[in-house]
């Protein structure tokens, strides 16, 4: 969709801030899930889609002796992963790069790692692919694919639950995406050669997650998505932007209940 540079710039900075809060929140609960992975512990570790670095740099504490890539599509966000972690540059490099085609050598990472990409992507299963060509025999994929009939807020002054079923199905359709990927990517990866497939879910919840922290990723997405679902739905952006607000209000409020289940998807490459 095309945008005036201002709505640009927001769109952008909401990325920013959505990469952040995301982090904070998953991670905590997400880090048991990578500790249980058998990598060595000079493993050779790949961050697809690695945005600013927030997770890159979390993998380079959990394997102190490991050397690790991350490689996104959007220069000014590795600029700023650059920026904000040199203490890692021995060791950690942040390069520009096409997720449909890394430009890797099969068999070269013992640890591929994807978060919060393939929903924004038409054909997922060819970055997978892409995941395991370049992946060792025994390596291991660490994937959170997410699923946007996972958001549950209660009580709310609006219908939050049927805006949350329309708006993704509508967007998806108009965009070729698939924001349901979090349910069809084991169908994926069993197309795939790979084994020992594990589904695990992260609960991002307002019991867990600071409710902060929880509504910030939910202020990013209205700020990036408010005009894209508003086309699509044929909604005003007043609507759509009221719904978004209804969801923040009830994780903000201390008397009610949101819950976004994140899946968390690993998978271990077929050694020939």
């Amino acid at each position: 969709m095309d945008r005036n540079p201002q709505a640009k710039e927001m769109a952008d900075e909401s990325m920013v801030r959505n990469l952040a809060a995301q982090a904070d929140a998953i991670w905590p609960q997400e880090v048991a899930f990578v500790r249980a992975h058998a990598v060595p512990a000079a493993a050779a570790i790949l961050d697809v889609g690695c945005g600013t670095g927030e997770i890159t740099s979390r993998l380079a504490g959990e394997f102190p002796r490991a050397t690790i890539v991350g490689v996104d599509i959007i220069e000014p966000h590795l600029a700023l992963a650059r920026t904000r972690y040199p203490e890692l540059a021995d060791r950690v490099t942040f390069r520009e790069a096409d997720a449909f085609e890394l430009p890797f050598a099969a068999g070269s990472f013992d640890l591929v790692v994807c978060r919060h990409m393939l929903q924004a992507i038409p054909h997922p299963e060819r970055v997978l692919a892409e995941m395991v060509r370049v992946a060792k025999p025994g390596g291991v994929l660490h994937i959170i694919p997410e699923d946007y009939d996972m958001i549950f807020a209660a009580p709310a002054r609006l219908d939050i639950a049927a805006f949350w079923h329309a708006g993704p199905r509508a967007f998806s359709a108009a965009t070729g995406v698939d924001l349901h990927i979090g349910r069809n990517i084991y169908h994926h990866l069993r197309a795939l050669p790979v084994d020992d497939i594990r589904v695990d879910y992260v609960h991002v919840d307002t019991l867990r997650v600071p409710r902060e922290t929880f509504a910030t990723i939910f202020e990013a997405w209205r700020d990036g998505f408010t005009e894209t679902l508003a086309k699509h739905l044929g909604w005003t952006e007043e609507k759509v932007r009221d719904h978004f607000e209804a969801t923040i209000e009830c994780i903000r409020h201390p008397d009610a209940f949101a819950l976004w289940l994140v899946p968390v998807v690993s998978a271990r490459v077929r050694s020939a």
